[in-house]
C-alpha cells in the first residue's frame, strides 16, 4: 500500500500514531484474508468477501488520509 513512500516515514507514523498502526495491521490482515479467499484457501461466502473488501478499502482510504495529513 504505501509503495514509493520512504519506509522511515511509515515506521515513524506507526511508532507515533497508535490508530495508524492498528489500522495498518488490520488492512494487512484483511488483504491476506481476501487474497486467501480469492485463491480458494479460505472458504467464505461472497457476501462476507464483499464486506471484507469494503472494510479493507475503507481502511486504506483512512490510512491514506492520515498519512497525507501528517505530511502537509
Amino acid at each position: 500500500m504505501f509503495e514509493g513512500q520512504p519506509q522511515a516515514e511509515l515506521d515513524a507514523m506507526m511508532k507515533g500514531n497508535n490508530e495508524f498502526r492498528q489500522l495498518y495491521q488490520r488492512h494487512k490482515e484483511l488483504d491476506k484474508q481476501v487474497l486467501d479467499a480469492e485463491l480458494g484457501v479460505l472458504p467464505i461466502d461472497d457476501a462476507t468477501l464483499a464486506k471484507m473488501k469494503r472494510e479493507k478499502l475503507a481502511a486504506k482510504d483512512k490510512l491514506t488520509r492520515m498519512y497525507d495529513a501528517s505530511h502537509h
